[in-house]
C-alpha cells in the first residue's frame, strides 16, 4: 500500500495528492532477509553482496561507465560544476566540477511504437490510501516529516515521510 497527502500549491492554489513514506526505511538486514527468503541464497551470503554493491558500482562508474542491473535500472555519474561557465571550449577544464552526484534510472520496457510500457520498480497494481484516513491530524494543511528530519507543508516538490 502506497500513500499520499492531499496538499495545496503555493503558486497556484490547487490541489494534488503528493506521496508520502510511511515508517523508517527499509535496512540492509531487511532486504537480504526478503531476498533470501526468496532466493536459494543464505543469508549471510545475501547480506555480503548487499553490503559490497556500493564499492563495485561505485568503482566502475570511476572509471566512467555506466551500471545497469537487470530488472532494478542504470546508475551513472553527473558532475556539478560550478556556477560560473567560461566563453570558450578551450577554456573547460575539470576544475570547473565541484561535485559529483549519483544518477539511477530505473528499468523501463517500451512498445513497438516507443511508448514506455513498464517500469520495473513500479508495480501495476500500486493501492494508494490518503493518509489523513489514517492520521486525521494529516488532513489538508497538516504537515508530514521529510526523510531529513524537517517538516513541510507542501510548498516543495519533494516527498514526505511520516514516521
Amino acid at each position: 500500500m502506497a500513500f499520499y497527502k492531499k496538499i495545496q500549491q503555493a503558486v497556484n492554489k490547487k490541489w494534488y495528492p503528493r506521496s508520502i513514506v510511511v515508517g523508517d526505511a527499509a535496512t540492509t538486514d531487511e532486504v537480504a532477509q526478503r531476498l533470501a527468503d526468496i532466493s536459494t541464497v543464505s543469508l549471510g551470503d545475501t547480506y555480503n553482496v548487499l553490503k559490497n554493491l556500493s564499492t563495485v558500482l561505485k568503482a566502475f562508474m570511476k572509471e566512467g561507465r555506466s551500471v545497469k542491473l537487470d530488472g532494478v535500472g542504470t546508475f551513472y555519474y553527473t558532475a556539478d560544476a560550478t556556477k560560473q561557465g567560461v566563453a570558450t571550449a578551450e577554456e573547460v577544464s575539470a576544475k570547473q566540477i565541484v561535485g559529483v552526484r549519483v544518477r539511477f534510472l530505473p528499468e523501463y520496457g517500451r512498445t513497438s511504437s516507443g511508448k514506455v510500457s513498464t517500469r520495473a520498480l513500479v508495480d501495476d497494481d500500486i493501492q494508494w490510501l490518503d493518509i489523513a484516513t489514517l492520521d486525521p491530524a494529516l488532513k489538508a494543511g497538516g504537515t508530514a516529516t521529510t526523510p531529513g528530519g524537517s517538516t513541510g507543508t507542501g510548498e516543495d516538490d519533494g516527498d514526505h515521510q511520516l514516521g
